[in-house]
């Protein structure tokens, strides 16, 4: 059985950081966005958001480049519970360079695997990219 060889490589330190992430104490809303560095073709982390509305970290991505996102989300279910889900959301708006999308593209599968995302969806237009989208997205989970 053939495995995918990932097309670009992760940056040494992506991994530790999600992991860090991961176990952050902090009961926010809060989000890492990682990049392809074209030159390296390296998954690196681009910025970090702590404290920040979907609204905020939409406002954040560019408008015609590929990016991931790693969102730590405070979800209220409607039974009163709080739970605080990790979501990776692959964020590849219309209009990119296709050999950016490829890049992106061909990275998902290998990059979630290796940072252990299971809640993994994916935007074409960031306009989608709402609370309701994400609220509705989880409610499968």
């Amino acid at each position: 059985m053939s495995q995918l060889a990932p097309v670009c490589e992760i940056e040494d330190g992506v991994k530790e950081r999600i992991k860090k992430f991961r176990f952050r104490k902090a009961k926010n809303n809060a989000a890492v966005m990682l990049k392809v560095d074209n030159v390296t073709r390296t998954v690196v982390v681009e910025d970090e958001f702590e404290d920040c509305t979907v609204d905020e970290l939409r406002e954040e991505l560019p408008d015609s480049q590929p990016r991931y996102i790693v969102l730590s989300y405070v979800y209220n279910h409607d039974d009163g519970r709080t739970s605080y889900p990790l979501i990776f959301i692959f964020v590849s708006p219309q209009g990119c360079k296709p050999e950016q999308q490829m890049l992106y593209a061909g990275s998902v599968i290998s990059l979630t695997k290796e940072l252990e995302m299971t809640k993994i969806f994916d935007v074409r237009n960031t306009d989608e990219l709402t609370e309701e989208w994400i609220k509705e997205k989880l409610r499968f989970f």
